[in-house]
C-alpha cells in the first residue's frame, strides 16, 4: 500500500521561516530510517503558498488565484510517499517522526489509488496507458 504522509504548514512555514538545524538533522535522521526500512519512495519540502497559484475550474473555464492562500492550517508544507503495509504502520511511522515544525504542527496520512481500486471501468487499454505513462515519468525523474 502506498500512503502520502502531508505536513501541514504552519504560519512560520507560510512566512517562509527556515528549520532550525537541529530540526533539519533529526528530520535527516528520520528519512535515513525510512530509506533504510525500505518505506520512502520520495520526499520533499515546500515553498509558502505565497509563491504558488491555484487554478479553479468551472465547467471549461480556469481562473488563476496567485498565492498567498489564507487558511493555513490547510495548506501543505511538504510530503513523503511511503509503501508500507497498512494504514496503521504508516500511522506508527509518523508517530516517530519528528515534530516538523517549531511549535504544534499535523501531519495527514492518505492512501494512494492503485490501478485494482478502479475495477472494470479501468480497461486493459487504459492500464496500459498508465503504465506508459508511469515508466516515462520514472525515466524522467532519473534524468532530473
Amino acid at each position: 500500500m502506498r500512503f502520502m504522509v502531508i505536513v501541514k504548514a504552519s504560519k512560520d512555514s507560510e512566512a517562509g521561516k527556515m528549520p532550525s538545524e537541529k530540526l533539519l538533522a533529526a528530520m535527516g535522521k528520520f528519512n535515513e530510517e525510512l530509506v533504510r526500512a525500505g518505506i520512502m519512495l520520495a520526499g520533499e519540502g515546500l515553498q509558502p503558498s505565497s509563491k504558488g497559484a491555484r487554478v479553479r475550474f468551472a465547467g471549461t473555464k480556469r481562473t488563476v488565484i496567485d498565492g498567498p492562500f489564507t487558511e493555513s492550517k490547510e495548506l501543505v508544507a511538504g510530503f513523503w510517499l511511503w509503501k508500507v503495509k497498512s494504514k496503521e504502520e504508516a500511522i506508527e511511522w509518523v508517530k516517530r517522526c519528528p515534530n516538523p515544525m517549531e511549535g504544534d504542527s499535523e501531519i495527514e496520512i492518505r492512501q494512494l489509488f492503485e490501478p485494482e481500486d478502479f475495477g472494470s471501468e479501468l480497461t486493459p487499454e487504459l492500464r496500459e496507458q498508465e503504465q506508459r505513462v508511469r515508466k516515462q515519468a520514472s525515466s524522467n525523474a532519473k534524468k532530473n
